[in-house]
Parts: structure tokens; C-alpha cells; sequence
């Protein structure tokens, strides 16, 4: 399932919506196929009744094990947004954190070797405020998911200081204005290049 798209904020972009690395269900995966191997082998080489009807209770249990994880899994987001991180989690209940780009200090990440090869990881997420550091588990290539972080960092952080500079002309636009009016009531500029002048002043902001 997508992040919701009205669930962002005005100019906000989804950069990245991934899902839980396949590791999230490797235990339930391998109980589920060891279950129905010795399935196989007991269907195989007994004709025990009671065998039969345990070791079909043991696949049950272990495809019902698989199904709830795999629910979860694809119901699990972690989000890159030009302005935030994003985790949202569960099925009947559901449970979320969010961390705004300015507030993130530092990002790094765990591999062991399986992980390494596989592809997968740990992110840890150190961020200013009540929240602290914040563990990300079984992340798909989480080295690219690092840089990915930084980089809308970098972005957003630009955006803010774009918006503080053209706040700052905005506003200087009608003090500048002004200046031509007076100008203008000084003779020093005629009444069409003042016009002209504020035409001009005005398109730019």
C-alpha cells in the first residue's frame, strides 16, 4: 500500500516509499517451507493418521504465521518526503514517526554480512527534540537511503533560505515604491517613468 498522497503537506514530494527489505519475513518464509517439506516427507513414508493431521496443523500455523507478517509488511512505509521522514506501521492498530528534515543531526547504518549481501540494513536516525535517536530496521539498501536523506537535507535547506530571500525582496518592493513616488513628486522622474518603473517592481514579486 502507497503513502497516501493527501496526507502531505502543500509542495510536499514523496522522494522514496519503500516497504520493508524480504528479510522482515525470513523466519516465517523458512518455517513455512520447512513445514510443508516435512509434510511432504510424512504424506511420503507414513500412513500414520495422527502424524498426518499434526503435521497439517504445523503447515496451518506456519502459513497463518507468514500471512500476519506479510500483512504487516505490506502495510509498513518508510518515506523520504522533501520535507520529512515518514514510518507508518500496523494493521488494525497502527502507529507512525515522523522527523522533519531540519531537525535529523546524523543518519548511519548497520549491516552485518548476511546483510551485506543481501542488500539490507539498519538505519539509526539521530534527531533533535523529544525523540532522540531512532532505530529503522531491515532497510533496502540502506547506504542509498543515507545518501538519499542527506541530499533532501541539502534540498530543503535551500528551499528555506530561497523563501527567506524572496520574502526580504517582497518586502522591499513597496519601500522601493515609495522612493520612486517621492522621486516623482520631486520632479526628479516624470509620472510615466514612474509608472513604468512600478509596473516593473510589482511583476517581480
Amino acid at each position: 500500500m502507497a503513502y497516501p498522497p493527501d496526507q502531505l503537506n502543500h509542495n510536499e514530494e514523496i522522494i522514496l516509499d519503500l516497504r520493508p527489505h524480504w528479510w522482515f519475513f525470513a523466519r516465517q518464509m523458512l518455517a513455512l517451507v520447512a513445514s510443508i517439506a516435512l509434510g511432504i516427507v510424512v504424506l511420503a513414508f507414513t500412513d500414520n493418521g495422527y502424524l498426518s493431521l499434526a503435521v497439517g496443523v504445523l503447515v496451518l500455523a506456519s502459513l497463518i504465521w507468514f500471512g500476519l507478517r506479510y500483512v504487516v509488511w505490506t502495510t509498513t512505509n518508510f518515506v523520504i518526503t522533501s520535507d520529512r521522514l515518514i514510518v507508518r506501521s500496523g494493521v488494525l492498530s497502527r502507529e507512525g514517526v515522523e522527523i522533519p528534515l531540519e531537525r535529523v543531526n546524523t543518519v548511519f547504518f548497520r549491516q552485518s554480512f548476511l546483510e551485506r549481501l543481501i542488500r539490507s540494513g539498519d538505519l539509526v536516525i539521530e534527531s533533535a527534540g523529544e525523540m532522540g535517536s531512532q532505530n529503522f530496521t531491515d532497510i533496502r539498501k540502506p547506504l542509498n537511503v543515507q545518501n538519499e536523506i542527506y541530499r533532501q537535507m541539502e534540498g530543503n535547506e535551500n528551499r528555506k533560505f530561497d523563501r527567506a530571500g524572496a520574502g526580504a525582496v517582497a518586502a522591499s518592493i513597496p519601500e522601493q515604491i515609495d522612493q520612486l513616488d517621492e522621486l516623482r513628486a520631486r520632479g526628479v522622474i516624470s509620472s510615466e517613468e514612474f509608472e513604468a518603473k512600478k509596473n516593473e517592481l510589482l511583476r517581480r514579486m
